[in-house]
């Protein structure tokens, strides 16, 4: 049955002129879904018992290959490749790569997927991953310039170290620069949008996307009362959070999250959940935004009106929490959309961009996403692209849909931004035109 409800308008309190009407799937409980009787002991009937030890060996063969791929580039570049260094410069150099080949998955674990959560372990653990992978790319492209130095004839010693000095230079420079990218506060990325459907009361709606603000180890709280403050001042109708909103509980991270509780907008402020939320207490968060005064869109939609006009804003769980366990979280569009009426036009709100085919089969006609980051450090962009459809920006799905997918308001793991700069994006909604 669909319900009924005043949104939340400028700061805490009731908007007055629009309604919320869905079809809320379920609660759940933050911490896991009870125990189905009999689940464990199936689990643990015979010949399955070695299926959980074979999975965790598979996983810690890939991790250890991921690492020591990491490592070699940076080792043979700076170390090995011709540069001559005396032994106890390779020895040492061997040895803190070494360390951290060992060390970064304890570190990890601690940090991140510990029921603790120790912040400087991931600290640590996230700061050295964001290093090692700028040398990575930095040797990669250092040993490719070696080649062709020695083609061109120069050779020896000289050149080796020369290639290893200009990596450890670039790779400085980059992080430097990367770390002041991911810390400060993000520009705002400006563009308009045709919607042909958009009713003419509702042309020139600003919508302010906000995704991926992370809040996690690094404390963030006034960089968050900046952001709010950045958002306020672009005068917003709708401020749209598309999840990954922490890394940690809605009490680990309660103080960088308050300052949401101050933004404002005069139709509505909406949020969904991201694959980060399923780690970290999901309907906590759902609780913690409700209690900050923003609209849950929990697989639901409400309805935003002006001058006559009616836009439907929809919002949908992360794709993984199906996988969650928690008692009615998972991405379902039709509860999303149940009782609106077909003929609106509807912006949809879905963490990862690859839910597009879905929202162009159902005739959306505008998806927000985040979760890519736009690559966050350069050239990881490219793998991102191999899960998802768009890195970053406008695009047209089908005959109707748009999506627009945020390079992501703050960063995950390594401190870290290089070429795939934050943002915080309004987009004015235009009626009838051009389309993507």
């Amino acid at each position: 049955m669909a319900d009924s409800e005043t949104l939340n308008g400028p700061g805490p309190g009731p908007t007055p002129g629009s309604t919320g009407t869905g079809t809320d799937p379920g609660t759940g409980t933050g911490t896991g879904a009870a125990q189905v009787p009999g689940q464990r002991a199936a689990a643990a009937g015979p010949g399955r018992g070695g299926r959980p030890r074979r999975a965790v060996a598979r996983r810690l063969a890939v991790l250890v290959l991921v690492l020591v791929v990491l490592c070699l580039p940076p080792w043979w570049t700076l170390l090995a490749a011709g540069t001559g260094w005396p032994l106890p410069v390779v020895l040492a150099g061997t040895a803190v790569l070494a360390a951290w080949l060992v060390g970064f998955p304890f570190l990890m674990v601690a940090g991140h997927r510990s029921r603790s959560r120790n912040d400087r372990a991931a600290r640590i653990a996230d700061t050295s991953l964001g290093v090692v992978w700028v040398l990575w790319t930095c040797s990669v492209l250092g040993a490719l310039a070696d080649a062709l130095l020695a083609g061109f004839g120069v050779g020896g010693t000289g050149r080796a170290r020369l290639v290893a000095a200009a990596v450890l230079l670039l790779a400085a420079v980059l992080l430097a620069w990367g770390h002041h990218e991911a810390m400060r506060v993000p520009r705002v990325r400006r563009l308009d949008v045709h919607l042909p459907r958009l009713g003419r009361g509702l042309d020139g709606t600003r919508v302010v996307l906000l995704a991926d603000t992370h809040y996690g180890p690094i404390d963030r709280a006034a960089w968050s009362a900046e952001v709010t403050a950045a958002v306020n001042a672009l005068d917003p109708d709708v401020v749209v959070h598309a999840g990954d909103i922490a890394d940690g509980t809605p009490e680990q991270r309660r103080d960088q999250a308050a300052p949401l509780g101050a933004v404002r907008a005069r139709l509505a402020r909406v949020y969904v959940t991201g694959n980060h939320e399923y780690g970290s207490e999901a309907q906590g968060w759902l609780d913690r935004m409700a209690e900050l005064g923003w609209e849950a869109l929990h697989n639901r939609h409400v309805l935003v009106e002006r001058d006559g006009d009616a836009l439907v804003l929809a919002g949908v769980d992360d794709v993984t929490a199906a996988s969650s366990g928690l008692t009615g979280h998972r991405a379902d569009l039709d509860a999303a959309l149940a009782g609106a009426d077909p003929d609106l036009p509807v912006l949809l709100v879905a963490h990862q961009p690859k839910y597009v085919p879905r929202a162009a089969a159902a005739g959306i006609d505008l998806q927000l996403s985040g979760h890519t980051h736009g690559g966050q450090i350069w050239p990881f962009r490219y793998l991102v692209r191999l899960d998802q459809p768009v890195v970053q920006g406008l695009s047209r799905h089908g005959e109707r849909t748009q999506l627009y997918t945020s390079r992501g308001t703050g960063f995950w793991g390594p401190p870290f931004r290089v070429l795939a700069p934050s943002e915080i994006t309004l987009l004015t909604l235009r009626a009838g035109g051009a389309t993507a």
